[in-house]
């Protein structure tokens, strides 16, 4: 069973046919005020936590997913997730507030920007993991993207209770302090990351290469079309990523990927190996609009696990 907690949310994806790149004038960031006019809005279902749930359940795997929704969650996206596999019962509904929103805007060159509201998620710090966990006791708890508070709470308790858990802070790292950081990740059995917010954890935090490996005892950081680098006490190594004809949305993918590592480990695989696995479910992702919209069902069975 994998425990996955972080944000929960809708996305709202737009697509500029010209580069964000070709816009800026880097003399003049201090006063930029930009608008582009997208040719393209899809609304998909979304959020970190979801995503990875989502694909864990679709790969035969068991999962419970923990976060804090509004109660236009229950209209039509907590059906789809359980009709998934997903099972919802660490979801919290708020009395008030509408579920998180993501607005992205992907360019030619696939760069985006993106803005976050958090809405109900900003109540996921009063959701306590210890009972969710003690009863469906976790082989492994994904603890991803939240509000800082909740994330260093589930942190807390993984520790407490010892249940291995990975950390994924993901666009949290522009607001938790370098000691948060540090807190959040000591002790995960993997830390995740893209590779410019591996830079940036480092940077934030005044860390090492190989001090980062003191705290964790696996750094998986994505690396775009170069694949994944794993990284521990004993050295790096490079998972290459898997050719793809066409990329239609590259939003999730990453999301695919964990969801396709932390079967892969469930399951016995070596990290390289469940690294292969996690990029063979990017790959899909990319390949579909949205996030919940790929079917890697016959990936995480027995000829791949």
């Amino acid at each position: 069973m994998i425990l996955v907690s972080g944000s929960i949310a809708t996305d709202h994806l737009m697509t500029f046919p010209g580069s964000f790149a070709e816009q800026i004038l880097p003399e003049s960031l201090s006063a930029i005020s930009l608008s582009f006019l997208a040719d393209e809005l899809t609304v998909h279902r979304g959020g970190v936590a979801a995503n990875i749930a989502y694909g864990i359940a679709r790969l035969g795997g068991r999962t419970v997913l923990v976060g804090a929704v509004g109660a236009d969650f229950d209209v039509e996206y907590r059906g789809w997730l359980e009709a998934s596999g997903v099972d919802c019962a660490g979801v919290l509904t708020s009395a008030t507030a509408h579920t998180a929103r993501f607005v992205c805007t992907t360019d030619r060159e696939l760069c985006q920007i993106a803005t976050f509201y958090p809405g109900a998620m900003s109540e996921s710090e009063s959701i306590d993991l210890a009972p969710i966990g003690d009863r469906h006791r976790p082989t492994l708890v994904l603890i991803g993207p939240d509000m800082p508070g909740a994330m260093l709470r589930h942190a807390a308790v993984c520790r407490d209770r010892g249940w291995r858990f990975a950390a994924d802070p993901s666009q949290q790292l522009a607001t938790m302090t370098a000691a948060e950081v540090r807190e959040f990740i000591t002790g995960a059995a993997y830390l995740f990351t893209n590779e410019y917010e591996y830079d940036l954890l480092l940077d934030r935090t005044d860390l090492s290469d190989r001090q980062l490996t003191e705290l964790v005892g696996l750094a998986v950081t994505t690396l775009g079309a170069k694949g994944v680098r794993l990284t521990d006490r004993l050295g790096t190594s490079t998972v290459p990523a898997v050719p793809v004809d066409r990329v239609i949305d590259p939003t999730g993918s990453g999301d695919a990927f964990r969801a396709g590592f932390l079967i892969g480990t469930a399951r016995g695989l070596s990290p390289f190996a469940a690294a292969e696995l996690g990029c063979q479910v990017a790959t899909l992702c990319l390949a579909q609009p949205g996030t919940q919209t790929y079917d890697p069902r016959g990936l995480g069975g027995p000829d791949h696990v």
